[in-house]
């Protein structure tokens, strides 16, 4: 269980909840304002948050609101006077578990904190059984925020988009959106639209009356009428023809669609989740796709982050993929050692879950031996590891390994997105390094502090 933070600039409020929950047995850490707990928000998250109203600096109430659209399962107790009643009101409306009157009981304070840590307990095994049922493992920051908004879709019908590279999961994710839906006794339907010949996936989508064309000998039905009261999944959306962009969002504004060769509309109750690995805000201005109907489709946005964002996740990961391969060819399951693990962590997995899997599984076919070292990986696995030092060291082979596989895949801005990815590391570690405490961190990295916070803001660690 994470610690309750205690927040308020009164040193005497402070010690008497760390002398209470210390007796408690309740782990906590305090605060003396709201922008040293928003410092340490960077690295950290509580179970509970304990936090005066008025402070100096900026207020409990600002903290609330940082934190909730970070964290929003996490309780908040405000702590306010009895004259300051209005705030309290705020605070219920900006979101807080509950509100502590001053002077406080102490034992009446102490059941509130359990209350809210029982509250934040619960909906943490929620998110988790979320996790869990759809097969979706990840214990990075990143992913925890996929799961939260898997939870909190539960009881829509919005459309969601999708966003990832190839390999990170963006099906198993439609298929927790559905299963967690009110539309799960129905069908999901999934089509890849990059898969299918152009002149095809019009009559996969609608289907077709008999004689529509050549060779439409009967009748038949496309996934829209297929997956009818349930979920209809758009796969690699951004290559959907022109024309077909057209019908799908005729689909979308109208709720009806037409079989190729038909002239009854067919109404369409289903709920639509697209995916794409490529960045449809581009391929917009590009012309490439049409602006109405992303504006359509981007109702609800989720970025599934590549593995190389959450490698924390890659023990986790691996040790499921080597149980499940073992499971399927009921044999003994690998281990992977410390050294084999380690080694893997500081790889950056262009192909992501998907390439982590194969691994897992070539090793479970391949590997003689229970515990896998590095030298029991594919050749082409060890060949950064094998690099003479004449060649750079360790982290430019890597860096010259992922240009290279940039080069050949002919993505476009390669020097931009590996820059970018460069300061985000040296960023995150260094304020990993200091707590979060960005003064220190900007001179240790030798940059000024407002340009610190710039790049902070830029790329989007602001809000983990």
């Amino acid at each position: 269980m994470k610690p309750v933070w205690i927040i308020d600039d009164d040193r005497s409020i402070r010690w008497v909840l760390e002398k209470s929950l210390t007796r408690e047995d309740i782990d906590f850490i305090s605060f003396a304002s709201a922008d040293d707990a928003l410092r340490a928000l960077v690295s950290n998250t509580p179970q509970v948050v304990v936090s005066d109203i008025r402070m100096p600096g900026k207020s409990g109430l600002d903290f609330l609101h940082v934190l909730h659209e970070r964290l929003p399962h996490i309780p908040v107790i405000i702590m306010t006077a009895y004259s300051d009643l209005e705030s309290a009101v705020t605070a219920f409306q900006g979101g807080a578990f509950e509100y502590l009157p001053k002077p406080f009981d102490v034992n009446h304070a102490i059941e509130l904190i359990r209350r809210a840590l029982d509250q934040s307990l619960r909906k943490s095994d929620e998110t988790q059984q979320v996790q869990l049922d759809a097969d979706i493992l990840g214990q990075a920051p990143a992913m925890q925020e996929v799961f939260r908004a898997i939870g909190r879709l539960s009881q829509s019908h919005a459309t969601v988009l999708i966003n990832g590279e190839s390999g990170t999961g963006k099906e198993l994710v439609a298929h927790a959106l559905h299963r967690h839906s009110l539309r799960a006794d129905k069908p999901f339907i999934a089509i890849n639209t990059a898969a299918i010949p152009k002149d095809l996936l019009e009559s996969e989508l609608f289907g077709h009356e008999r004689g529509a064309f050549t060779g439409a000998a009967a009748m038949r039905r496309g996934r829209f009428e297929q997956a009818e009261g349930g979920t209809l999944f758009l796969d690699e959306i951004g290559d959907m023809p022109s024309d077909l962009q057209t019908r799908l969002l005729r689909v979308l504004s109208d709720g009806n669609f037409y079989r190729v060769g038909g002239h009854q509309p067919i109404k369409a109750n289903v709920r639509i989740i697209t995916a794409t690995h490529q960045n449809l805000d581009e391929r917009v201005k590009q012309g490439l796709f049409r602006e109405d109907l992303f504006h359509r489709l981007n109702v609800i946005r989720l970025r599934l982050p590549p593995l190389r964002e959450r490698r924390e996740d890659i023990p986790l990961l691996a040790k499921f993929f080597l149980q499940k391969s073992a499971s399927e060819l009921s044999v003994e399951q690998k281990q992977l050692s410390d050294t084999a693990m380690q080694y893997l962590k500081a790889q950056d997995f262009p192909g992501n879950v998907r390439q982590l899997e194969n691994l897992c599984h070539w090793l479970t076919v391949m590997t003689p031996s229970k515990v896998v070292e590095i030298n029991d990986l594919p050749a082409e696995w060890r060949e950064v590891s094998a690099a003479s030092p004449a060649e750079g060291s360790d982290w430019q082979t890597g860096l010259a390994q992922q240009a290279s596989l940039a080069l050949q895949r002919g993505d476009e801005r390669i020097m931009e997105t590996l820059a970018v990815q460069f300061e985000r590391i040296l960023i995150m570690q260094a304020l990993q390094h200091t707590n979060g405490r960005r003064i220190e961190a900007a001179t240790l990295l030798g940059i000024g502090r407002n340009t610190l916070t710039r790049k902070i803001q830029e790329l989007g660690l602001d809000n983990p």
